[in-house]
């Protein structure tokens, strides 16, 4: 485990960071960070697309309560159509190592691309899968984006988000379609399937 060799060095803070939804058409990319207590390890912890829905809202919970520190912070889908989705999930992230209180002293990241001149980083390919904070912070990311896609749903019911949460389908594309975009959709993304485009 990652967390154990850094705190062996005596790095005290180490934020596990990850995003979630950075391939769906609507909703903003959500990210979170969470810290643990040096020497904590929770078994049950793992790349949260791997579990189930209740196993991933039981977690969320027990995370909360276990973890030194936790956040989960967000970009727009203007931001994304703004900054490009890569730069997005970066400065959500980011914007988790920033938030008040938080103060890591080393940041492990899900993924191959981060830049941030507040300590020091180590990006891990598949890091929800080898680092118990980066998979902590995948599994209550991912539970706060679907929670609030669910919940855009009873204002937006023609795309499928109660299902999809955002994420491109042939529900979502028919609604597109039918309805057109709404303004929690990333108009830089291909909103139209290619079929529509031929047409």
């Amino acid at each position: 485990m990652f967390e154990r060799q850094l705190w062996g060095e005596e790095y005290e803070r180490v934020m596990g960071l990850d995003e979630v939804g950075r391939g769906c058409l609507s909703g903003p990319v959500v990210a979170a960070g969470v810290i643990f207590e040096p020497g904590t390890f929770v078994k049950a912890i793992r790349d949260s697309k791997k579990l189930t829905l209740t196993e991933r809202k039981k977690l969320t919970e027990q995370i909360k309560k276990e973890a030194l520190y936790w956040t989960i912070q967000w970009c727009s889908p203007t931001e994304i159509d703004e900054l490009n989705i890569l730069h997005a999930s970066i400065k959500a992230m980011t914007k988790c190592a920033e938030a008040n209180g938080a103060n890591p002293d080393y940041l492990l990241v899900d993924g191959n691309r981060f830049s941030s001149g507040l300590c020091p980083h180590k990006c891990i390919v598949g890091g929800d899968d080898r680092s118990m904070s980066i998979a902590a912070a995948s599994i209550i990311a991912k539970v706060y984006r679907d929670e609030w896609m669910i919940k855009l749903h009873e204002e937006y019911p023609y795309y499928g988000w109660d299902t999809n949460v955002g994420y491109p389908t042939a529900k979502h594309f028919e609604g597109l379609k039918k309805h057109g975009a709404t303004k929690f959709h990333r108009q830089s993304f291909n909103l139209r399937t290619d079929k529509q485009l031929e047409e």
